[in-house]
């Protein structure tokens, strides 16, 4: 008999640095308990208000590359000259209990994702109203040095060249707008028929139920 827990959904969310991701994911699980942050684990260094265990798994390059040679990883890439990875272990459990998970990764892990768990993963990618405004938004920031924020920009030209790998392009020109537009996309992603065929066979089973021969 099958579980009547619906699988839970691999939610990919990616944009170039200072598109606006970050702020639209942290409204989204604030507003969906069923939906958590994927921790990821990474050989950059910790920032002052970043914590272990909450927004990465800090670790050292030799135990990255012991836990990529041991197939621990559902994806890993390299970003900025640091390697980032997921666990395979945690998406397998939590798919399993019907737990969503977000993740904020760029296309490559976004790929990597949607190559291993084709049914289970729905990848969004925010789009920054113009490359100048994208530019703005970085040197606000005030968090990087003018050497990494041109770095940055150079790598966001290279990431919007792969928008065609998404499923959904969410343009991020006014908040409020942008937030219920990623809202939809997880809430339909929930209705598919792939997702919800288990509960319309049931249905069907009942139907057929009722008119055998008692």
């Amino acid at each position: 008999m099958k579980s009547d827990v619906e699988r839970g959904i691999l939610l990919v969310v990616s944009s170039p640095s200072g598109a606006g991701k970050t702020t639209l994911c942290h409204r989204l699980l604030g507003e969906f308990p069923r939906l958590s942050f994927s921790v990821s684990y990474t050989t950059r260094p910790k920032r002052p208000n970043e914590r272990e265990g909450t927004d990465y798994h800090f670790v050292d390059d030799q135990r990255f590359s012991e836990m990529v040679g041991a197939g621990a990883f559902a994806e890993w890439a390299r970003v900025h000259g640091h390697r980032y990875g997921t666990a395979r272990s945690t998406i397998d459990e939590n798919l399993a209990a019907g737990r969503d998970i977000l993740f904020d990764i760029d296309w490559q892990g976004g790929t990597a994702l949607k190559t291993k768990y084709a049914d289970d993963t729905v990848m969004v990618f925010v789009l920054p109203p113009t490359l100048e405004e994208l530019a703005s938004r970085l040197r606000r920031r005030g968090t990087d040095a003018p050497d990494v924020v041109e770095r940055r920009l150079a790598k966001a030209k290279e990431e919007l060249g792969h928008f065609g790998e998404y499923d959904f392009l969410l343009p991020n020109v006014e908040l409020e707008a942008a937030y219920n537009n990623l809202r939809a996309i997880y809430l339909a992603a929930h209705l598919t028929h792939k997702r919800q065929a288990f509960r319309a066979q049931r249905l069907l089973e009942e139907v057929r139920a009722e008119g055998e021969p008692r």
